[in-house]
């Protein structure tokens, strides 16, 4: 294999087809062809599903990870040798809707005046982020798991708080006595993967769940809640003046659930990620719950700051 094998399959999997990676490549797609078919000769396997978008085999995501790792590399060697300051390396980095609607938009203004990086998000549930780490999607990713993925550093960053709320309309059309009648009120959902309002069901003995409308967006399921459609878990960094105004209202004062939010980068040594790995650490911890309470080394073991 060489870089430029290295090069065009990243690009594919970035761009999503062989053409598209042409163009980001100033090539042919048949020059592009022809380099996946020689990587594939010369590891023997396919690294690559032709589909739409194109996507890395299991061989392929660890060329893959080698890929980007060179690709910062020699980003930081041309800036060492003062031949890539006029150059942008992309950073791509996975982080959950919630943090991306709230306190990672500090990291983002950062990012602003960082003349050599080109950032490049991933928008994937907290849970599930680890796995673009492990594929070689992203060199970075917030996620929920503080179990290092193979070849990365992990450090917590604190937790978010969600808080159960809903229209005062609402509320008052399905309040039974003192209570709510949790089974009948219609509930919002961020997606198949949220839990959240099914952990605050399930401990009211709630099963099935009731009516459930699936809001995909920070933005959009804060404006849901706000109109009744139904009730949900927010995060409290994304209520401004909801609560005090009574445009919401708590469900109750003690149904909160707080998510662990960790931050996992390669541990390469490269200065982008050592910047990008100090904006998210301060913005993060400045922002969340029980912050600072230590980083967790290759193999979890919590370690001094």
């Amino acid at each position: 294999m060489n870089f430029e094998q290295l090069r065009a399959l990243s690009a594919i999997v970035d761009e999503g087809t062989f053409e598209a990676a042409a163009d980001l490549l100033r090539i042919t797609p048949s020059a592009v062809s022809q380099r996946i078919k020689a990587l594939e000769r010369s590891v023997g396997q396919v690294v690559v599903r032709r589909g739409a978008p194109c996507t890395p085999t299991e061989a392929g995501a660890v060329l893959l990870r080698t890929a980007r790792q060179v690709q910062v590399l020699e980003a930081e060697t041309r800036t060492a040798l003062g031949t890539g300051a006029a150059s942008r390396a992309v950073t791509p980095v996975a982080v959950n809707a919630d943090s991306l609607a709230t306190w990672f938009v500090g990291v983002l203004r950062e990012a602003a005046g960082w003349p050599d990086t080109t950032v490049r998000l991933h928008v994937e549930d907290q849970d599930h982020s680890s796995t673009l780490l492990s594929r070689g999607d992203v060199v970075g990713a917030v996620t929920g798991s503080p179990t290092p993925v193979n070849g990365c550093r992990v450090e917590r960053l604190g937790s978010m708080r969600y808080l159960p709320v809903a229209a005062p309309a609402l509320i008052e059309r399905f309040r039974v006595g003192s209570g709510i009648d949790w089974a009948a009120m219609p509930v919002l959902e961020f997606n198949a993967k949220d839990g959240l309002q099914d952990e605050v069901l399930r401990a009211r003995g709630v099963d099935p769940a009731p009516p459930t409308h699936t809001i995909p967006s920070s933005e959009a399921f804060l404006a849901a809640l706000r109109a009744g459609l139904g009730w949900g878990m927010i995060p409290e960094l994304q209520l401004r003046t909801d609560l005090s105004d009574g445009s919401l209202a708590l469900l109750e004062d003690d149904a909160h659930r707080d998510v662990a939010l960790y931050w996992q980068v390669w541990t390469l040594e490269a200065e982008r990620l050592d910047r990008i790995s100090e904006s998210v650490r301060r913005l993060g911890r400045q922002a969340l719950r029980d912050a600072g309470a230590g980083r967790n080394s290759l193999d979890g073991t919590a370690v001094p700051d």
